[in-house]
């Protein structure tokens, strides 16, 4: 959201974030780099799946008068997933408003929402519908949507603005090192690979993130010396463990259907720092590791074929600089953030005219 808002006001429009604070207990208005942050505090847990739904509807209860009441105030309402979609699509038909369904994840494949799963997929298909606008982070995703008619389309990549240069480590060691961060769930592999790091102490791991499986995945992790456990942290600190790393790992599994369609961050960070990046045979991220040739592909679970995979790239420093520097080259031919930021523009122009003075965009 940091990267949108910041591209739009770069354009010349005045951006708000809405944001869901579920009990971090941060500010509830902060003025951050051009756009002003409202975060409305409404309590709920993270990955709890239905038991959460008391929360989502409070959120949703809670987004919906804060639209309501402030719907003078812009004219452009930028919907994130459909957590927010249905608040935002009733105020923008009954507000007259312009409305931008930004799908980040599809809802019913991606989270545990049990027998909604179908219902979840309706209402993100009528939003779609509905919508003035839709961003897809991958033209894979287009195939989740189904048969459905989009008044307008954009293709916008979940890729990272060009840090590398700033990020660069200059304190190199003889020790192999491994970067994850993100969701500690045990379906992104993460107790294959503490198990292969365990094996091999002369190596280490650096983890970051937090996630429903968290308590599970740092009783091992705490017990291993070489792995250093960071907790939640900020993009930039995430960045910078990443950047410190030899190899970045992205073993999805593809048992959940949602990575079947996956194109996440972790790879477009990978390739914006030119890092070799492991994934798992049938996500999507398998297609494009080995369409760029920037990393290694192994099954997913699959322990001897992962720790096959971590010891050649540990072995052959050469092998895996090649890995990253084809990631890196795919980076700037077809993912860099210029490119993204310039369909995001683009997007936005033609919702309000090429003519027009840019009006006021609200984002959640």
């Amino acid at each position: 959201m940091e990267r949108i808002s910041q591209a739009l006001i770069t354009a010349g429009f005045k951006v708000t974030v809405v944001a869901w604070d579920r009990g971090w207990k941060l500010p509830i208005t902060e003025e951050r780099d051009g756009f002003r942050l409202i975060r409305l505090q409404v309590q709920a847990a993270f990955g709890r799946g239905l038991r959460n739904m008391p929360g989502l509807l409070r959120w949703q209860a809670a987004l919906l008068g804060w639209l309501f009441r402030n719907r003078h105030c812009y004219e452009i309402i930028h919907a994130c997933d459909l957590d927010t979609a249905l608040p935002c699509l009733l105020v923008a038909k009954v507000g007259r408003k312009q409305l931008v369904f930004d799908i980040f994840d599809c809802y019913a494949d991606a989270f545990r929402v049990g027998p909604l799963q179908g219902l979840a997929r309706w209402f993100e298909r009528q939003v779609a519908t509905w919508a003035d606008a839709v961003i897809l982070a991958d033209e894979i995703r287009r195939d989740q949507l189904g048969d459905v008619r989009l008044k307008r389309l954009a293709l916008i990549y979940n890729s990272p603005p060009d840090f590398r240069a700033e990020l660069e480590s200059s304190h190199e060691t003889e020790r192999f090192k491994i970067a994850y961060v993100g969701l500690l769930d045990a379906s992104r592999g993460l107790f294959p690979l503490l198990n292969v790091v365990a094996q091999r102490p002369n190596w280490d791991l650096y983890l970051a993130g937090f996630g429903v499986d968290d308590e599970r995945i740092l009783a091992q992790a705490w017990s291993l010396p070489n792995v250093y456990f960071y907790g939640r942290v900020d993009y930039r600190t995430a960045l910078r463990l990443m950047a410190a790393a030899d190899v970045l790992v992205a073993t999805y599994d593809p048992a959940v259907p949602n990575h079947k369609y996956a194109s996440p961050n972790k790879l477009f960070e990978g390739m914006m720092l030119g890092k070799a990046v492991i994934a798992a045979r049938g996500t999507h991220v398998d297609e494009l590791v080995e369409r760029h040739k920037c990393g290694l592909v192994v099954p997913y679970g699959n322990e001897m074929a992962l720790a096959a995979a971590l010891d050649r790239l540990a072995a052959d420093p050469i092998f895996r600089q090649a890995l990253g520097q084809a990631g890196r080259q795919a980076y700037e031919a077809f993912y860099n953030w210029d490119r993204m930021r310039a369909r995001l523009v683009d997007l936005y122009r033609d919702l309000v005219g090429a003519e027009d003075e840019p009006p006021a965009g609200l984002h959640r």
